[in-house]
Formats: C-alpha cells, structure tokens, sequence
C-alpha cells in the first residue's frame, strides 16, 4: 500500500494529502488487483488500529463487487469467500473491536457477496454463517447486521430495483424460503432467549431482523406460542419492551388474507390486554409510549384494510367479525390519541383518519359508532389546545412542532365534519357556550381554543356560494348565536396575543355577519384600533391586524361610512413615515403601514361623500407623505454616511409605495376622477419625480417613481401623460441598463390603455427612447461581467416588447411619422434581432412584429419602400435565422420562433399573391444551393393553408439542415 497516500484518510490531513488519497482511491478501484492488495490488507491486521485506512479498503472492495464480481473468475471467487470467512472470523472473535461502522461496512460486503454467490456458487452460505454464531456475541452481532445488510439489499421496498434485480431478489428468497428460513427463525429464537439478560442490545437487533423478514416469510414460523410468549416476556423488560413493540407491530402488519389476519390480530390483543400493556401507567415513559401507540395504530389500520377486502369479496359474516373486531380497538385509539405527549398522540393519527373514512362507509351509525365518533371529536378539541409550555414570547422547533401537530388534528376535526356535520357544529356550540361567558375566570388556553373552533369551523362546513351565513340553517344559527357572543362577550379584551390573533382572524373570516347584524361593527372597529388591536405592545398582533383590518373593511367597505372620519383621526399618528429622524419609534413596520394607507383610500372612496369632501379627506391621508417628502430628499442629498443615505433612500421609496397603495382604493365603479382625487394624486406625483433626479441610490428610488406612475395609469386618464416626459427626460441623461428596461413596461401600459390617443405624445417619445436604447446596448462591458450581459439581453428583449406592443394595439402611425432613415434603423434592428441573436424569445417577437406589419403594409397599397425591404430583408431573414447552426430545432422556445417565421411568409404570399413563390423558386431559394426538388416542395407547401404549412416548414429545416 502507498503509505504515504494513505496519510490523507486522517482527519487532520491537508487538502493536498486528501487529495492524494483520493487519486490513490480511484487508482485502486480501476486497477485489476487493487481490490485484492485491500482484502488482504484488511485481514492482515497491519492497520488492525487505524479505522480510516480499514474504511478504505472496504470500499475499494466493495467498488469491485458491484460492478465486476459478477463476472469475475472461479479463481476470483475462491479469493472472495476466503476473505469472507476472514472477515467473520475477525469481526467474530472480538480481538479487534472495530467500531460499528467498520462492522456496518463488513456486513454490506457480505451481502453484496451474498447477493451474487447465493444460490448457485455458493449455497452453503448460511451454513457457513450459522456455525459461526458458537464464537460468541461479537460473532451473533456480526450475523445480525449482516442480515439487515441483506434486508437492504433485496426486500427493501424504499429501494427501487431494475427488472433484472427484481428478478434476482425473487430468485434468492425463494431459495432461501426452500433451504433456510426454518434455520434462520430457529436462530433468531435461541438468540433473543439466550441473549435477553446477558445482552439485551443483541436481543433488540434480532428482534429488529425479524420484524424485517417476517414480511415474506411463513408467518408461522414467528406467529407460534413460544416467539409470543418470549414477545410478551420482553415486553415486561424496559430494555427489551421498545425493541418487542415493533417486532409485533411488524408481525401484525403482514399481508395476509384477511380472515387470518383478524385471527392474528385479535389472539395478540387478546394476550397483550391480559398483560395489561394497553394500560399504561400515567408516568410511563415517553418512548414507549409512542411504540405502544405506533402498535395500536398498526392494529387498527390493519384491521380496517382486512376489513376492506373482505366487503370487496361480499364475505358478510367476516366483514361483521372483522368491523366488531375493529370497534372493540377505538377505546385504545382514543386513550393514545389524548395522551398529553403529542409525540404518542401523533402517532395513532392515521387509526384515526383511516375510522372516519370507513364509517363514512356504513352510514347510518351504531349508536356505538356515534359515541366514538363523540369522544374522537373531544379528544381531537383536547389535544389542539396549546401546552402550558408553548413559548409565545419566542417560537422555536417545539413550538412549530406543535403548530404541525394541530393542522394533523385539524384535518382529522375536518373529516368529522363531513362524517356528522350536525354533530360537529352542535358540539362546537356547546364548547363556544360553555366557555365565552366565563372567559374572564378561564385559563387564556381553554379561550383560544373555542375562538380557535369557531375559526376552523368555516373549513371543515364550507361555505354556500361564498357565503357561511346561508345555505345549512344549522350551521347560520350557530355561528351567528356564537359570533354575537364572541363580540358580546367581549373576550377581545382577554389580553392574551393567541386570543387577540385568533379573535381577529375570526371576524375577518365571518364578515359577512356584520351585514345581517351592523350593529356589531364599532365594538370589532374599535378593538383593531386600540390597544388590542395597532396599539398592541406585540409588534406580531399589531403587524397581523394592520392585514386583517384591510381585509375586514373591504368586505364591509359599504356600512363604514358613518365610522370613516372617527377612524381616519384615530389613526392620523399610524400614517406618519418612519424615518431615521424619529428613530424608527413608530408602532408599525413599513410593511404594516401598506395595509393601513390602503384601507384608509378603500374608507376614502367607498365613502357616501361628495367629491370635494372625498379630496379633501384623500388630501389630508396623503398629507403626511407630502410634506415630508422633499425634505427626506434634500437630506438624503446632504448625508455623508453611506448607512443613513440608505436609511432614507428606503424611506423615501417607502413613502411613494405608501402613495401607490394607497390608490388601490379606486376601481372601475369609482375612478379617480368620479372621486374628484386627481388633484391629490396629480400634486404627490410632480414632487415624486423629483427623486429621479437623484445622485445616490437612484435605482431604488426610481423604482418608487415608475411603480407609483403604474397605478397612475391606472387610476388617471389622459392626466398623466404630461408627466411621461418629464420621466422620460430624466432618466434618459445618465440611463443605466436595468432602469431602461424597467421603464419598458411603463410606456407598453400607456400604449395599451390609451391606443391610437397617444400618437401624437409617442412621436415625440419614440426616437429619443429607442436611440439611448441602441446606445445603451452598443456600449462595450466587460466579457466576464454575466451580470451586465443578462441585462442587457433583457433590454433588448424589453425593446423588442415595446415594439411588438405599438403593432399589437395598432400604433402605426408612430412609426409612419419617423424620418425615413430612423424607420429603416428601426426595422433593421428587427432583422438583427430576428437573425443574429441568439434568443429564442426575442426572435419570435421579431418575426410576430414583421408579420403584423406585413399584414398592415405589405400590400400595394403600403408604405413606401417596404415592399423591397420585405424582398431583401423580411424573406431573407425567413431563411438565414433557421438555417444558422445556434438555431436548434429540437428546443421549444426555438420552434415557436420558427412557426412565427413560417406565418411571416404566408403572411407575405397573403399580400403578394404567386410574385412571392415565384421569386422564391427563380431567385432567392437557388442562391441557397439547395436541391431543385427540396425547393419545389417549399413553394408548393406556400400554397396550402397555416396550420399545415407551418407543419412543413419544420421538416424543410432539418431536410436543410442535413
């Protein structure tokens, strides 16, 4: 061995030993006899005391059993099994004490020997293994591990098998049903019994071996009086009892006919209940009970499924003794479920889920059925109250743990209410009765947990068309009595952050109460505005109800207008910016204030008011952001540190998204100007752009101009089109790619919302955007900046966007009004950009906008000179951007830009009728140099309709292309 590359397996090697190893690794695996050096130099007890080199040469061997011992010679083999017999000889006498992952290794080796050797070239395998159990514990625990390394490696059902190996594995335990299964179940039984005092962890592995095997092995041969009773023996063992509890459950869950396993079932519960292992004491530990649980939910899930089969098989007296077999197991269900651990409780969830669903099958229920569907229900509303340990204040992993839990529990509570919704609603009635009267003298836990019923109520009986206060009349009278008792109660005022967040999520919820019972609205109005609600001292309850409110005042925004002008003074402080000058002391976020200006512009213009008092309630809404807003401008000109000239950058593109969400208020019912809010508006945008001019942080505060000018298109008419210049000329001194870019969509929305009105505006607009364009994107950068070179992809893809959307809403005259010379720098930015780059996307725009263009001007009657340019550019450009070698065929993208190309000539021949083909066949197609035939083809496919045309052009491609 080199000694010197094996220096690189210690944990304290360099990088450069490490990476000597590694070469010397793969040298190994690729040489013939590298495997051979490493057996023998693991059984040679040379490195008896150096894990990683042992490691090492475990791997390298099992390299070579996997991919070539297969086919290895009869000499080969020899070698193998003698290193097989060394290994079991060293890891069984003990004397070397490798740890457990060196044995782990050495059992995965043997069974990948195991795996090819067995039956044919070696069949006295587990003779061979089995005489070494005599050896000792270290040889017992080596036989263990080796059997679940087989396991692994051909039952596993995790993991996914080709055909060949599938066949294989099919092959081997047949064989060993045949040879050795009786053998290996009689080993198992003397090592469980044998080792059970002396070495309970060894008791535990067998009992884990034969949970694996018994899946495909005669149940019999475990199933028997003595395996049960030394099963139950152990189970009175606190080291043995966890270990025995999944050997059972593994039994338990065997496939078998269905009868059977009703009989296997019932003679083990029957056992274990006289063993009293169902009824654990209250202090028993927490892990065992989660195993206990995981057997009962075993138990019962097996059951149901026996139960299945044999209502499919219409066996009807079996289906009664299996289903009164199954009512007999809810009793332990329900006990495992209520545990207070959740880990145990979680653990028989799926007997739970698995009950609903079948009595969901044999409706109408037993009286029995009925009460434990009750007690299920009662469990379930136990369990989902929160622990007297969960920490509010900081949530962490148990607590998230928990929230998981409670949406497991919430789907069981939601399949209740499908199974018995009248049952559901009664009993969350009751509960909602029984405590919201006594909040006050009630622990915080058991309040939230009745609001918190009457929150998941609305999932679990959905709402009627939208609305939870029509349709079942069972449910309209509960939720509206529970509802007037929620606000009656006044349990908003308990205090606790669980109950505020689950009071205000319930009437956001139930909002639609408010409009059959109005009265109700100022007690919820004024526990959002107060100190339960903005003014909480937990920023998570004021940060969530500044969302809530929103929501709540849109659904009501039609009875808030005798509350308006109370709220808006009651929130005037809410609506001052949070600028580094007061320290950031407000009580909300930026985030939180979003909500706030937008429900106070939804308040504004839902209003009964007139106009000019709805202007000047929007004004004064607005007012903080416009008398701050150059002042935090001029600051952020005059400020030095690079920390604060950020601080207030932020700040004021927050004050222009404060503006913009502010106008969400307005719709096409009740526009802007319906409101006679344009001033208000039209004034905050003049001061906005002067952020365009700004020095420092000019793509963020940019970004605050161009999405406050969105809404304004929005929300405004032709008003806002004087401003676009002045944008315009602003950001066109000193344009960077990306900020270029971003304006793109800006113009597309005016072009889109006003067509053919904004000629006369775009005429002037045009050229001067189009030309920084060509500026912008001819400007040389570095070749290895990926960054700037996206952008600038972006950009032209953004260009070509721009103007696909001036032909897509008919703009024409925009471009018939640009001198000759522009037009022709224009169109011939569209070749390029339809030949020569190398963008899928940007290509089929290209080819899109020639066709529009085509459709509009190639006829006799077109514009001047397009006719030629559609001869010697359009149809050029059809042939020379497929035909180029980057143009790959078989990419999606790609293909549409070719179908675009293929409509682009049809379009053409559309206008120009059979001048276009001849031309083609005489002229153009010759020049190409292809083949007479290929060419008469093309021309003659010209002649038939789009959709099989465009199927052609595909195939005269790659026949092209050849």
């Amino acid at each position: 061995m080199d000694e010197l590359a094996l220096q690189g397996l210690g944990p304290n090697a360099d990088n450069g030993s490490r990476d000597r190893a590694m070469q010397y690794f793969e040298q190994l695996k690729s040489c013939e006899n590298g495997w051979k050096l490493c057996a023998q130099t693991f059984t040679s007890g040379t490195y008896h005391s150096n894990d990683h080199v042992k490691f090492f040469c475990l791997q390298v061997v099992e390299n070579y059993l996997k991919k070539n011992y297969r086919l290895g010679s009869k000499d080969d083999h020899d070698i193998v099994k003698s290193f097989v017999v060394a290994l079991l000889q060293i890891e069984g006498n003990g004397a070397s004490q490798n740890k457990n992952f060196i044995r782990n290794k050495v059992a995965q080796v043997v069974s990948l020997v195991y795996i090819v050797d067995y039956p044919h070239r070696w069949p006295t395998f587990f003779t061979d293994i089995l005489d070494t159990l005599r050896i000792g514990p270290m040889a017992v625990d080596m036989y263990l591990r080796i059997l679940l390394a087989i396991d692994s490696e051909v039952v596993d059902r995790e993991i996914i098998h080709n055909q060949e190996e599938t066949q294989r594995n099919t092959l081997i335990k047949d064989a060993m049903r045949d040879q050795y299964v009786v053998q290996l179940a009689e080993s198992w039984f003397m090592i469980m019994t044998g080792y059970e005092t002396s070495h309970p962890e060894i008791t535990c592995q067998c009992l884990e071996v034969v949970g694996k095997y018994v899946s495909w092995i005669d149940i019999n041969l475990v199933a028997n009086d003595r395996f049960v009773t030394a099963l139950l023996r152990f189970l009175s063992n606190n080291l043995l009892r966890e270990s025995a509890c999944d050997c059972i459950y593994e039994i338990i869950s065997k496939g078998m006919d269905p009868v059977a396993k009703t009989k296997l079932i019932e003679s083990f519960v029957s056992l274990l209940e006289s063993q009293g292992v169902f009824n654990p004491s209250e202090d028993e530990e927490g892990d065992y009970l989660s195993k206990l649980s995981k057997l009962v939910n075993g138990i019962g899930v097996s059951l149901i499924l026996a139960w299945q089969k044999l209502v499919k098989s219409n066996d009807q007296e079996n289906t009664q003794i299996t289903l009164q077999a199954l009512e007999h197991k809810i009793p332990f269900m329900l006990r495992f479920l209520g545990d207070e651990d959740d880990d145990v409780s979680g653990a028989v969830t799926g007997f739970a889920q698995e009950y609903i669903a079948l009595l969901k099958q044999v409706v109408p229920l037993t009286p029995s059925q009925r009460e434990n569907v009750e007690g299920l229900l009662y469990t379930i509303i136990s369990k989902m109250k929160f622990d007297e340990s969960y920490n509010f204040e900081q949530e962490g992993e148990d607590e998230a743990m928990f929230l998981e839990y409670r949406k497991q529990l919430k789907v069981i509570f939601n399949n209740l209410a499908l199974l018995d919704t009248d049952l559901l609603i009664g009993t969350v009635l009751n509960v909602v009765t029984r405590t919201l009267p006594v909040w006050e003298s009630t622990d915080f836990r058991d309040v939230e947990i009745v609001v918190y019923l009457m929150y998941i109520l609305g999932e679990a009986v959905p709402a009627s068309h939208g609305q939870h206060f029509s349709g079942n009349p069972t449910k309209v009278s509960a939720l509206q009595e529970m509802m007037r008792l929620l606000i009656k109660s006044h349990v908003s005022c308990q205090g606790h952050t669980s109950v505020l967040l689950q009071f205000f999520e319930t009437v956001v919820r139930y909002d639609k109460f408010f409009q059959c019972e109005p009265e109700h609205i100022p007690e919820v109005l004024m526990a959002f505005l107060d100190e339960r609600g903005f003014r909480n001292r937990s920023a998570k309850v004021r940060s969530r109800t500044s969302y809530l409110f929103s929501r709540f005042v849109k659904g009501l925004k039609q009875h808030m207008n005798s509350y308006l002008e109370d709220v808006l003074k009651r929130i005037q402080d809410l609506l001052a910016l949070n600028t580094p000058d007061n320290g950031y002391q407000h009580l909300l976020s930026d985030d939180d204030q979003l909500f706030i200006y937008e429900t106070a512009g939804v308040l504004v213009v839902a209003s009964d008011f007139p106009p000019e008092k709805k202007q000047e309630l929007m004004k004064n809404l607005l007012a903080p952001i416009a008398n701050k807003f150059e002042g935090l401008l001029t600051k952020l000109y005059q400020e030095n540190d690079e920390d604060k000239q950020l601080a207030y950058a932020k700040c004021v593109n927050n004050a222009m998204a404060l503006a913009s969400r502010t106008s969400k208020g307005f719709s096409s019912q009740q526009t802007m100007k319906q409101c006679g809010c344009i001033e208000a508006f039209t004034e905050l945008l003049k001061i906005f752009l002067h952020a365009l001019n700004t020095p420092v942080h000019r793509q963020l505060l940019h970004v605050g101009v161009r999405q406050y000018m969105h809404r304004m298109v929005v929300c405004l008419g032709e008003e806002i089109l004087p401003f676009v210049p002045i944008a315009l000329e602003n950001l066109l001194k000193q344009p960077e790619t990306k900020e270029l870019y971003d304006f793109i969509p800006l113009i597309n929305q005016l072009i889109m919302k006003f067509k053919t009105d904004i000629t006369p505006f775009l005429n002037s607009l045009f050229m001067p955007l189009v030309s920084t364009i060509f500026q912008v994107i001819s400007t040389p950068s570095d070749e290895r900046d990926q960054i700037a070179a996206n952008e600038k992809k972006m950009l032209e893809r953004g260009y070509f966007q721009f103007l696909s959307t001036i032909v897509s809403y008919q703009v024409f005259d925009v471009l018939k009004a640009q001198a000759g010379q522009n037009l022709d720098q224009v169109l011939m930015s569209l070749i390029q950009g339809a030949v020569e780059l190398q963008d899928p996307q940007s290509q089929k725009m290209c080819f899109n906008i020639f066709r529009k263009l085509i459709e509009v001007w190639g006829g006799n009657d077109g514009i001047l000179g397009f006719a030629d340019f559609m001869y010697n550019n359009i149809i050029p450009a059809c042939f020379l951007a497929p035909l180029k070698p980057t143009f790959d065929l078989t990419d999606g993208q790609t293909t549409l830009a070719l179908g675009e190309s293929a409509l682009c000539l049809k379009s053409i021949v559309d206008k120009r009728g059979e001048e276009v083909i001849i031309y083609l066949q005489s002229d153009y197609l010759p020049k190409l140099n292809l083949p007479p035939e290929l060419i008469q083809e093309f021309c003659q496919a010209l002649r038939t309709d789009s959709k099989t045309f465009r199927n052609y052009h595909k195939i005269f491609f790659t026949k092209a292309k050849s």
